[in-house]
Formats: structure tokens, sequence, C-alpha cells
């Protein structure tokens, strides 16, 4: 017995490939579809509308069908109110609630749509009240509270993927989700800092997330210069980008190796331990900055120019240092303010603490993601950014050559 539905889907859905993206589902899932109304925009600014009937030979295979399609944005015409259900217990949804994706969320409650704050992937959604008003937002699983109303399935909750640039146009036009290894590396630095530019101009929050490796390379000195003038609001890392970088000021090496002739002096391999040690004397970095033992590095920037930064820490930390978050739920809550602030993230030379962060950011947020690998550059795009761009390179090139462009000394 054939079942049935209507789907609408409406916004930039042909040259955004949303359109063909929901048909292939439907196909590729084993339904069908007729299209019953298809206005299309005939220019640039207009949007276009789609009302498809989709049918499947069971519901079982078409509630799968229409859970693929509400995911790239179609709802069903006069959707009703979302289901809340309280949570049973601390820490434990109702059976069947609603997952986030991370595209901007509405649900439908008291027949309005509330946007849902916060938005990230692999949540619950809440519906609370807010000085008298419903409010809806996301929460880890976590931090869900006996009795919290949480989201049950997806009737009454609309998802809307941002469309991508429909050209190159702008200084955020070049971010369409590429992964470039071949497009000239300074013209595409040129473009990344036009939108570093443009994101502090607008007031917004620049994320920098950072591997040891910037450090090896030789790069913490321009990291430092872009910190100093302004343009780096955040820093997420690791213990070791911070023990490496404080070693390089200390002893010019960065975990042994001597960052300007590539050799390893002797007894340089204690240099790691020795600088945890001195840290650790001190009370912390921002006590080692003040008392005058760090005087150099990004770290310093950071202190001196008021930088928030979450230093996360791992299983294989030495020391670790007194600001290494060494609880990962408490470091994950640091990594998530930080990202839900940030409307532009430099993610260089770290796999790990990128998808940390990559986890926990919106699908609106600009993403630029630089390692010399190619397969960590598309694991951290595939995270589902709709303003994002990869390089495949050095990235004791790419940040030296970045700083020298966004400060004029190119």
């Amino acid at each position: 017995m054939t079942v049935t539905q209507t789907i609408e889907l409406e916004g930039h859905i042909i040259d955004s490939g949303t359109l063909q993206r929901c048909m292939t589902a439907v196909m590729d899932l084993g339904g069908d579809f007729d299209v019953e109304v298809f206005d299309v925009g005939r220019h640039k600014d207009e949007e276009s509308y789609c009302r498809m009937e989709v049918q499947a030979d069971d519901g079982e295979t078409l509630g799968e069908i229409l859970h693929e399609l509400h995911q790239n944005g179609a709802h069903v015409p006069d959707p009703p109110n979302a289901t809340l259900v309280p949570a049973p217990a601390d820490c434990v949804v109702p059976q069947g609630f609603y997952s986030t994706t991370n595209h901007p969320t509405f649900v439908r409650h008291d027949d309005e749509w509330l946007p849902v704050d916060d938005i990230e992937m692999d949540c619950a959604v809440v519906v609370d009240d807010e000085n008298g008003e419903p409010r809806a937002h996301t929460k880890v699983l976590n931090a869900i509270e006996a009795g919290d109303r949480v989201v049950v399935d997806e009737a009454g909750v609309r998802v809307q993927p941002p469309d991508r640039p429909r050209s190159g146009e702008g200084p955020f036009g070049f971010m369409q989700g590429g992964v470039s290894s071949e497009r000239p590396s300074e013209s595409l630095i040129e473009e990344v800092a036009d939108a570093l530019e443009a994101t502090k101009e607008a007031g917004g929050n620049v994320l920098v997330v950072a591997g040891p490796a910037l450090i090896h390379s030789g790069a913490g000195d321009a990291l430092e210069r872009l910190v100093r003038a302004g343009y780096v609001d955040a820093l997420s890392a690791g213990n070791g980008f911070a023990v490496h970088d404080i070693e390089r000021g200390l002893y010019g090496t960065s975990l042994g190796m001597d960052v300007e002739t590539m050799e390893s002096p002797r007894k340089g391999h204690k240099h790691h331990i020795y600088t945890i040690s001195e840290v650790i004397r001190a009370g912390g970095i921002e006590e080692a900055v003040e008392s005058g033992l760090v005087e150099s590095g990004v770290m310093y920037e950071c202190v001196e120019n008021d930088v928030d930064y979450v230093l996360a820490g791992s299983i294989r930390d030495d020391g670790p240092l007194p600001d290494t978050i060494t609880d990962s739920v408490e470091a994950q809550n640091a990594i998530r303010e930080q990202a839900h602030d940030a409307d532009m993230v430099l993610m260089l030379a770290t796999l790990l603490h990128s998808v940390a962060v990559g986890n926990c950011l919106p699908s609106t947020t600009r993403v630029v993601c630089v390692d010399i690998n190619p397969a960590t550059v598309t694991q951290l795009l595939d995270r589902g950014s709709a303003q994002a761009v990869g390089m495949v390179t050095d990235i004791g090139t790419f940040v030296p050559t970045l700083a020298d462009v966004v400060l004029g000394e190119n």
C-alpha cells in the first residue's frame, strides 16, 4: 500500500543544490515524487518554491525519506506545534527526542516559530520561559535536568540550511566549502586576510584553534603579531601548544628542537618538562607573565591583550600546566562558549581540537582550515559549515604570510 506526504522547499534551492539533494534522497531511499508546484526565482535575489508529493511503499520507508528531507530544509505544509515531553531525570532525555543538526533551526510553539538559540549538532532542544517569554535552546545531554521540556520527533521543527554564496563577490564569496592545494596560495591567503579584516571591522569575533605544529614550524611569531594587533579574540588549544610556546620563549626550543637552527641542543629534550615545572612553580601562565618569567610568545600576548584562551587537556599530556582543563566535560563546555561567540574560526594544524570546536559551531560560522594533511582538511570541512575553505599547505608558510598581508608588511 502506497503512503504519501506533501513537502515544501523554499529559498535558493536550485543553485545551492538543495532541490537536487532532496530528489536524489527520495530515489536513493526507494521512494518516488510528483512535483505539484515549482516556482523558479528568475533573478539571483529571488527565491524559488517547490511543493512535491513524496511516495513510498510503506510508512517506515516514508519516515526515513522524510527524515532525510527534513535535514535538507524540507517541511510539511501547516505544521503542528512541536511535541514537548518532560525529561524523566537529570541527563536523561525522552525517547525519540529531536537531535539537532548544526543548521539554523526553528521550533513551532503556541502557533509561533521560535528560533533555537546556541544551535549545534547532536543536542536536544529545550523550550522554557525567559522573562515570561518562551525560548527554545539547545542542551547537550549531560546538561539536561529533570523536568526540562524536550522537543520530541521532527513535527513542528524546521531546519534552514544556509544558502551557499551565489558568486565569488564580497569578502566571504570565496568561502564555498572547497579544499585547495592547487589554487594560488598567496591569492587565497589574501582572500582570507580580507575576510579576517571584514569580520573585525564589523565588530565580529575571531577564534583561532592552534596545534603545536604552529610553534614547531616557526609560525609562533606571526600569530603573536596577529594577537597583539587585535585580530584574535579567543584561542583554543591544548596543553602541548602552550608548553611549546612558552618553552620557545624560555629556551629558544620547541619540544627540545631549536626553532631557528632546527637542531637539538644538548639536554634540549628536558626543556619541555622544565618549562612545565617553572610555570607550575609560578602558579600558572598569567602569574608567569606577571612575574616576568614569561616575556614573549603567543600565550604571553594573550595574557597581555586580554585574549580569552581555553587549554583542553588530553590523556597524553605532560604536567599538565595549571591552566589546562583536565576534566573533558568542563573543557568541552569552555570550548562551546568560545564557539558560540565566534563569527570566524581559523583552524591551524590541529585535527582533534578543530573537531572539538567544529562540533560546537553552527553551519553559518565562517571557517578556514589549514593543514599539511589533505585528509585532515577534508574531515574538518565535512563537519557541515556552509561558509568554509580549506587549504592544504605548510602552516609555517600560511600564518606568516597571512600576518604580513593583514598587517601590511608584505
